[in-house]
């Protein structure tokens, strides 16, 4: 047996030992992007090999709780891809603006700034008040600075720049508040957001939502769970609601492609159009 096969043993291993003692699966992660969260976790605690990681990982649940920033997609930013945000803006929002009342998901929202953002898009339209956004990880480390809504100051001038590309039209700054080299976003903001825990690969359906965005968190799964997904997100819209995937990801070749309709084929926006009767 040479190196490589005795690796993937070894990974299957801890991905089983994982499961079995704290319920979280990533067995359908894309391999290549699941080896590279693996070495990095290797190297922060210093070990040579997985089966290793495994004994640590068992019997010491702080190492399990770090070893989670590793598995989680923390890569994100104020109106991150503006021009999203401006399709959103220009082809989901007049839709959204007939109802009386809106549920957004926003799914692996990781430490919330495209959350935030989200709520400024809605508050500039004139209906957060008759908004509920929910902003869901498996991350619990993650969660936890997105509830806080404090992000550090070094980041502003490039998040300002987003949201002028965005269409905010606005002074940025009217939505933060500054000191100590950190910000934190104004309260109303937050008012209309609820932070939850929601593991994507074992968890239920959110009902009813009018708009679903999960974006740049499907390229980290394999087609198997990306289909399971998809159609959890297909089953928790409501008909004629949108679903926003990230610049690398598409419904093309997926489950689910016959049940949506394109709104913006380059942004990535979907409409639910058809019905699941399976």
């Amino acid at each position: 047996m040479d190196q490589k096969e005795q690796e993937k043993i070894e990974i299957d291993l801890l991905l089983a030992g994982i499961r079995n003692r704290y319920g979280y699966d990533f067995t359908h992660y894309s391999y290549s992007s699941l080896k590279r969260r693996l070495d990095l976790a290797l190297v922060e605690n210093r070990l040579t090999r997985f089966t290793e990681l495994l004994d640590r990982l068992l019997h010491h649940e702080a190492v399990f709780d770090q070893f989670l920033r590793h598995m989680s997609i923390t890569v994100t930013e104020m109106f991150r891809d503006p021009l999203f945000y401006e399709a959103i803006r220009e082809k989901v929002i007049p839709v959204l603006k007939t109802f009386p009342f809106i549920k957004i998901w926003h799914a692996g929202c990781s430490t919330g700034e495209e959350v935030y953002s989200m709520a400024i898009l809605l508050h500039e339209e004139g209906f957060l008040s008759r908004s509920r956004i929910y902003a869901t990880d498996f991350n619990k480390e993650a969660l936890q600075i997105a509830e806080q809504g404090v992000y550090p100051m070094k980041h502003i001038e490039s998040y300002n720049e987003n949201y002028r590309a965005a269409g905010g039209n606005r002074n940025f700054s009217d939505y933060y508040r500054a000191g100590y080299d950190l910000v934190k976003f104004k309260d109303y903001l937050k008012k209309h957001i609820t932070f939850s825990y929601h593991n994507l690969v074992t968890d239920g359906v959110f009902g009813e939502m009018n708009l679903i965005c999960c974006r740049n968190v499907l390229i980290y799964f394999d087609k198997t769970l990306q289909n399971q997904v998809l159609h959890l997100f297909s089953e928790s819209l409501r008909y004629g609601g949108f679903l926003c995937l990230g610049s690398k990801e598409t419904l093309n070749f997926t489950e689910i492609k016959s049940l949506f309709t394109s709104v913006d084929a380059r942004q990535k926006i979907y409409r639910k159009s058809g019905v699941s009767h399976g």
